[in-house]
């Protein structure tokens, strides 16, 4: 798939030039030859003879901007002085901050605030611990906990190298649902020690967010966390996915005409994500699903199966399907992929059922060329941001937490995960449906509440434990 210029490879060139002439339009024509695409040109400083501009434009990936820079600099009577990576900017220092709730201008707001005011409020948390939720911030406070171990596109980077990517999760909890979250990258990718720590740290927390931690490990963790904690855990690379797929796939049955008992589901993938996503269609009503992993199609004959795919076996392929991937798209309604890319061409595409639905979310390249997938199915959806349909789990992961939180609730089950899909997919009304539009903006301005109002019923309406996720 040809790279297309990305806002994530965004620069900024400082440069002086000729204050007459046509300079500043050929500055464009330069940028435009190479590939770029100019975002903005400010100028920065003039002179009767010079010009000090800030050109800043998108490139496809890092030496691409290179090449720009490279462009500019062979410019005649063209200086450049600086160049900034708008994206390495974003992040100097960080992308985040705590920020005190009240001002300490005197003595007074000290003694209130920490010594020796605070004794009070740390007795009647000691008499009460009940009022931890009341007292401090607890009550609006999640912890974003990872290892480093499967960072998306990016694999085993460690916990240092995880610690941005943590960072903007956190940023995206404040932005969309004003939850206070702080990541916790944790210097080890030992199950037993993780677990511990959680448990450990749990006390100043609301909520637990799992993170990027690789498969089948985040399975035991999070499965061991929910029985010792008594606040809810949550793997956004588990549900977080499976909600948004979910609602992305109701909106796209309604563009086709389909209905999700009837429909034939071809996954591929039977990770963290994909195991999650079969879970929630399965509650939703989904009747006739086959998944394929990397050795082929998961059934419950084939030699050698693993442990950890027994349950999927016995839950998918009634009809006790063999072979590859590619046959078990023949006449199928939707493939949804979670695994590698370019597994499919459009030729298997062709060869699904009419009115197909391809779901192909392997990121940054999805399991087929999505233009290539659009030219035979009726709906292409991705996990990117340069195609329609994007499938973004920050469309859940906020509107989740907060009600979850708002419901004091202590577990996280099916039921919720489809109630809060149910509330993403309403977001986009009849009048708006298309094929090009079945899920909302992730800056919707309702989404986010909607979804934390339809958690925070589903928390209050299904006793704990009750066919947890």
């Amino acid at each position: 798939m040809a790279s297309t210029p990305s806002i994530s490879y965004s620069i900024t060139v400082r440069l002086e030039l000729p204050a007459g002439g046509t300079a500043i339009s050929e500055l464009t024509s330069t940028v435009e030859k190479c590939g770029g695409i100019v975002t903005a040109l400010d100028v920065t400083a003039s002179g009767h003879d010079r010009l000090r501009i800030d050109v800043t434009c998108a490139a496809s990936d890092t030496g691409h901007a290179d090449e720009i820079v490279a462009a500019l600099r062979a410019m005649e009577g063209v200086a450049v002085h600086k160049v900034s990576d708008r994206t390495f900017l974003m992040h100097l220092g960080g992308t985040i901050e705590m920020a005190s709730k009240h001002p300490i201008r005197n003595r007074d707001d000290l003694s209130l605030v920490y010594t020796p005011g605070v004794a009070r409020v740390c007795e009647a948390i000691a008499e009460n611990p009940d009022d931890a939720r009341r007292l401090t911030i607890k009550r609006n406070a999640v912890a974003v906990v990872t290892d480093g171990s499967a960072v998306l596109g990016l694999g085993n980077i460690g916990p240092a190298a995880a610690l941005p990517v943590m960072e903007g999760k956190a940023a995206l909890f404040k932005r969309f649902a004003g939850i206070d979250a702080w990541p916790l990258c944790l210097d080890t990718q030992d199950t037993d020690q993780i677990i511990e720590i959680v448990r450990a740290i749990a006390p100043g927390f609301a909520g637990i967010n799992l993170e990027d931690i690789s498969a089948p490990r985040c399975f035991e963790i999070e499965a061991r966390l929910r029985e010792i904690l008594d606040i809810p855990v949550f793997h956004d690379d588990q549900h977080g996915t499976a909600i948004v797929v979910l609602a992305a796939l109701k909106n796209a049955l309604r563009v086709v005409g389909k209905r999700m008992d009837q429909v034939r589901v071809v996954m591929s993938g039977a990770g963290a994500a994909g195991t999650a996503i079969l879970r929630v269609l399965l509650t939703a009503g989904v009747r006739h699903v086959v998944v394929a992993d990397v050795e082929g199609i998961i059934h419950r004959g084939r030699p050698g199966l693993h442990e950890s795919l027994r349950w999927l076996a016995e839950a998918t392929n009634e009809a006790e399907l063999s072979g590859s991937l590619k046959d078990a798209v023949v006449d199928a309604d939707v493939f949804i992929g979670v695994s590698a890319p370019n597994i499919l061409t459009g030729e298997d595409v062709s060869r699904m059922a009419d009115g197909a639905i391809v779901f192909a979310l392997a990121n940054p390249v999805p399991e087929i060329d999505p233009a290539e997938a659009r030219k035979y199915a009726a709906v292409v959806a991705t996990g990117r941001s340069d195609y329609p349909n994007q499938i973004n789990n920050v469309l859940a992961f906020p509107g989740v937490f907060r009600g979850l939180l708002d419901a004091t609730a202590n577990r996280v089950d099916n039921d919720l995960l489809v109630a809060a899909a149910d509330a993403i997919a309403s977001a986009v009304t009849d009048d708006e449906l298309n094929a090009n539009y079945i899920i909302p903006s992730v800056f919707h301005p309702d989404v986010h509440h909607s979804v934390a109002t339809a958690v925070r019923h589903a928390a209050e309406r299904h006793a704990p434990g009750e066919g947890d996720a």
